[in-house]
């Protein structure tokens, strides 16, 4: 069973190991160095200003992500899952709790790296559609960036 929760300061060294070990399998691919190397400083800088939730199998994190609320818009990062559990349902669980938890968001916003089909296809199976694409942005890195939007509006300009 997955259980997610909100992260306390206690669990930040097991997030930070969890999410350096998430990210280094991009090192080859990207510059993913800000990511696995954040301190202990950095999270709780952080934490106060973000809603930090982790994922726990038997007691123990095995993932984790971040939020934020800015004028209606829910802006996700940082969603990691340990390696050895990854696909069976954690990113899911931390993302749908995301979306339960920012009641007062009309869009919810993440973005990934482009050249990491195994995200994309997390994020297109939950609902989240491409929004445009940020070539050589953070740290060179070429991402992809979705939206999901909470109360769908008007398809057409007559609706």
């Amino acid at each position: 069973m997955v259980v997610v929760r909100r992260a306390g300061e206690r669990d930040f060294p097991d997030l930070l190991a969890v999410q350096r070990e998430a990210f280094a399998e991009y090192l080859n691919v990207y510059e993913a160095s800000a990511w696995t190397r954040e301190r202990l400083e950095d999270i709780t800088l952080d934490a106060s200003d973000k809603v930090i939730l982790v994922a726990e199998s038997e007691g123990r994190i095995v993932g984790s992500v971040r939020f934020w609320l800015v004028a209606g818009v829910c802006v996700i990062r940082l969603l990691s899952v340990k390696p050895s559990h990854q696909g069976r349902g954690y990113a899911k669980a931390l993302m749908k709790k995301v979306e339960e938890l920012a009641t007062e968001a009309h869009k919810f916003y993440v973005c990934t790296m482009l050249r990491t089909p195994r995200n994309i296809g997390l994020f297109l199976s939950l609902g989240y559609r491409p929004e445009s694409l940020l070539p050589n942005h953070y740290h060179k890195l070429d991402l992809i960036c979705f939206a999901k939007y909470c109360h769908p509006g008007p398809v057409g300009p007559h609706q």
